[in-house]
């Protein structure tokens, strides 16, 4: 089949579009200009909502097998733990975090990728493009210099930071560097006081220390350092690592062994818009942010799968320019938050006046120590708490009834298919089952699970998106239809 989708970028963003959009039966073609994937650690984490998404297109198991769980974050300064965050009570199938690096991210999401039958092709640059009304004129650049001309319906830019696709729409990529250099060590490590399960999160009078495990004995360390004034911030030494880890953190930790080195500055920047006509952007191309938190590749791929179902709809005649404007609509809403509470973080953890600093360690342990708090903490990190209450796609809602709201996510139920599973993009009925609900799913077929799910409250009815957040819900199976047929519209 001819590809009807052009994806640039073969990161995790770019492989997780590929993947979704195949098994939905949109034919592909994804590029990347390196020669191959990273073999670097880059991204560390999986969060609970990103692993609920890949178990609906081929599962979490093999996440699950390569990665280790993170089941906690202390925040410390000094030797006083000012306080303690748990991820055992989310409520996910993964109450967790995955550590994993990306070079193992990207080597599961390819491997995905050709048991449906994509290749990537490697050491194939987009050198230039033009839009037109019905998809863009592309210029690839191959190995050995040749040049292809494509023409492609749906261009995809999910190419990172330097996104050759933003910069041919023209698309302000807004923001600012903060003024500070930081420090990354991929490295082997002895004397880690708390258990591999566990980051770490040091407050001190000089900055900012933490502690990422990897695997049983390597860990991530990250440091803010002082400005040097470069054009580029240096990479550290070893030695210069375990000296601000001998200031910094607890006593006794000896690195060795480093595997990956470097020197970083944090940017905070994003588009305004992710939909420009029959192209679109995700990830780094989109909107890039300081590392605290661990939300960047996760925001990416949930960029993805936001997009995907409502492409492949629209490609197969059930959508319309509403479902597609959607996509940057919701996700711009969650890049913003995601990037001024990755500022926030990093300017808390970074405070360099005293004063401020002992205020931040105060309240921080108050926080710190109400149960509130903390589950709020930990349901954003880990992204359960996304949702879209403001969406254009929210349909009515059932006053007076328990159950999730139009926009909210809805919690994968054990024993359940998961919601958007299998080669077509269809939402999901929670409702007792009924001749109206029968007819419903007679005449919506192409769009609406045959499996009817137990309502969350008696008598009413609930429409879940493909993605798992609810559309509307009602007590009148024809609100349902309306909607249905409003999709087209």
């Amino acid at each position: 089949m001819t590809p009807q989708v052009l994806i640039v970028g073969a990161g995790p963003v770019g492989m997780t579009m590929a993947s979704e959009l195949t098994r939905y039966g949109v034919p592909v073609r994804i590029i990347d200009k390196a020669a191959q994937r990273t073999d670097k650690s880059k991204a560390l984490v999986i969060w609970s909502r990103t692993l609920e998404l890949l178990d609906r297109g081929g599962g979490a198991a093999p996440f699950l097998a390569a990665g280790q769980k993170m089941n906690a974050a202390n925040f410390v300064t000094g030797d006083k733990v000012i306080g303690r965050v748990e991820m055992g009570h989310v409520a996910s199938p993964y109450p967790f975090g995955l550590m994993l690096p990306q070079s193992e991210t990207e080597r599961l999401l390819e491997g995905r990728l050709a048991g449906q039958g994509v290749t990537t092709e490697r050491s194939v640059e987009l050198v230039s493009f033009a839009m037109r009304p019905d998809g863009a004129d592309c210029v690839l650049r191959h190995r050995d210099g040749r040049e292809e001309h494509v023409s492609t319906p749906w261009l995809m830019g999910c190419d990172g930071a330097h996104s050759i696709v933003r910069h041919g729409l023209n698309a302000p990529f807004a923001g600012e560097t903060m003024n500070s250099d930081w420090i990354l060590a991929d490295l082997h490590l002895k004397g880690y006081p708390v258990p591999d399960s566990e980051i770490s999160i040091y407050w001190h009078h000089e900055g900012i220390l933490v502690f990422f495990p990897i695997v049983p004995g390597r860990y991530r360390v990250i440091a803010d350092m002082p400005p040097s004034g470069g054009e580029h911030p240096p990479t550290p030494a070893l030695a210069e690592v375990q000296a601000v880890m001998d200031r910094r953190g607890p006593s006794g930790l000896v690195a060795s062994d480093p595997v990956w080195l470097a020197g970083f500055r944090i940017n905070g920047r994003k588009v305004a818009q992710y939909r420009f006509g029959r192209a679109f952007l995700a990830g780094d191309a989109a909107h890039i942010h300081s590392p605290a938190g661990g939300q960047g590749m996760n925001t990416g791929m949930q960029d993805a799968f936001n997009l995907a179902w409502k492409l492949a709809m629209t490609i197969q005649g059930h959508g319309s320019e509403r479902l597609l404007d959607s996509y940057s609509a919701e996700r711009s809403k969650i890049g913003d938050a995601v990037l001024q509470a990755a500022e926030r973080m990093t300017r808390i953890g970074t405070l360099k006046n005293t004063i401020a600093q002992g205020l931040r360690n105060v309240a921080g342990h108050i926080m710190l120590g109400l149960a509130p708090a903390r589950d709020a903490m930990v349901d954003q990190m880990t992204e359960v708490s996304i949702g879209y209450p403001d969406s254009t796609l929210n349909g009515d809602r059932l006053r007076h009834a328990s159950g999730p709201r139009p926009g909210e996510r809805v919690r994968p139920i054990d024993g359940q298919t998961p919601i958007g599973a299998g080669s077509v993009p269809r939402f999901a009925l929670f409702a007792q089952a009924t001749p109206a609900i029968a007819d419903l799913q007679a005449r919506f077929a192409a769009v609406l699970d045959s499996e009817t799910r137990p309502p969350f409250d008696d008598g009413g009815i609930w429409l879940v998106r493909p993605d798992g957040y609810v559309a509307c819900s009602t007590d009148d199976a024809a609100v349902v239809g309306r909607y249905l047929d409003s999709l087209r519209s």
